[in-house]
């Protein structure tokens, strides 16, 4: 789904765009300066660590040559 942005007027957001979602759903909107200034996303630090320490363990399979087609894995 594409960004949805809307104007604030008095104080309120008005949001007039077509959506597929279901009538009665419930849809979280965030600033994107807060999104940002958490690092873009919100992970704590130890979510972080983690996230960092698989990133840094796949470059280092993908130099060993340690790979799996994308074909395999998806379809």
């Amino acid at each position: 789904m594409k960004p949805l942005k809307a104007p604030v007027h008095n104080g309120r957001l008005l949001l007039d765009e077509p959506t597929t979602r279901s009538e009665g759903d419930v849809v979280e909107l965030v600033p994107l300066d807060e999104v940002l200034s958490a690092g873009g996303d919100y992970l704590d630090e130890q979510e972080r660590a983690a996230l960092h320490e698989e990133l840094e363990a796949s470059v280092a399979d993908a130099r060993a040559g340690r790979l799996i087609d994308a074909d395999t894995v998806v379809g």
